[in-house]
Parts: C-alpha cells; sequence; structure tokens
C-alpha cells in the first residue's frame, strides 16, 4: 500500500529496488540499492525452482520485486498503483533469482 516514488527506499514511499532492499534489510540481507545491482548480486534459478522470497526482475531488468509463489510477486508496481501483490504475468519475467 506504500506510494511509488521514483528513488524512494522507504519505509514511507518506496521505487522497486528501493522496496526489495528495504525488505531483504529487514531480515537482515543487504541488497544493492539498483534493480541492476540486485541482479548481479543473486544466484538465478529457473521458474520452476523459485521459492517465496526469492527475487523477480523484469522488463528488461528495470523492474525488481519478491516472488510469493504460484504465481504472484509484491513490488513497488509505479505511481498509480503504488506498492502491491500483483501477478508476475503483468509484465515479462527475466528471471527469478535467490539472494542467498
Amino acid at each position: 500500500g506504500s506510494p511509488y516514488v521514483w528513488g524512494a527506499s522507504g519505509p514511507s514511499a518506496f521505487d522497486c529496488s528501493g522496496f526489495t532492499s528495504y525488505v531483504y534489510a529487514q531480515v537482515g540481507i543487504s541488497l544493492p540499492r539498483t534493480s541492476g545491482e540486485q541482479a548481479v548480486a543473486g544466484t538465478q534459478v529457473s521458474a520452476a525452482e523459485a521459492q517465496p522470497g526469492d527475487i523477480v526482475f523484469q522488463n528488461g531488468y528495470s523492474h525488481v520485486g519478491i516472488y510469493l509463489g504460484d504465481g504472484k510477486m509484491i513490488s513497488a508496481l509505479n505511481p498509480t498503483n503504488g506498492t502491491l501483490v500483483h501477478p508476475t504475468s503483468w509484465m515479462s519475467v527475466d528471471g527469478y533469482y535467490t539472494a542467498l
């Protein structure tokens, strides 16, 4: 439900990579700030191996969110929708990555 603000890293507003880095920090995992940097920090897994909590990259690696399982993810989507749960199918998936 938090609003989308480009460059914001929470907790009152987020952009997509700010959201993922903030959430992971809450459980003691440090992620780089941008989606491009986050992609190279993790280990890619197949869609069949993806687990809740893995990072989902979409739209040419320009969008990132957290996989929830069952084809759903949570992300700071855009200024209109803010941060919400949505299907991974809303954008093409570039890859699933584990940050552990």
